[in-house]
């Protein structure tokens, strides 16, 4: 492998930030970025921001509905692949979706 895969994480919580709830985990082929966030459009907005900054794949927790996961990917413009972890009913969200949610 040619270089670490330079990867993020955006998690979705009540009250969680960007600017506050984060962290990296390096490994010698994966340099990953994790982000709490408290909305969608802070997800976007942080999104755009981090391919930018040369991330190329963005995961979204499974808080994210089809409405959330659709902000991120248009945000991006193709500049990195997202991938998102499917839960129809999120048990951190009182078992809702995060379109209802994060309306």
């Amino acid at each position: 492998m040619e270089g670490k895969l330079k990867a993020a994480f955006i998690f979705i919580a009540p009250g969680a930030n960007s600017k506050n709830h984060r962290t990296v985990v390096s490994t010698p082929s994966v340099e990953l970025e994790v982000y709490g966030v408290g909305s969608y459009d802070e997800a976007a907005e942080l999104a755009r921001g981090l391919v930018e900054r040369g991330i190329s794949a963005i995961e979204l927790c499974g808080g994210f509905g089809i409405r959330g996961v659709a902000m991120v990917s248009e945000a991006v413009g193709g500049k990195a692949k997202v991938g998102v972890v499917r839960f129809d009913a999120h048990p951190a969200l009182n078992w809702k979706s995060g379109d209802e949610v994060f309306k």
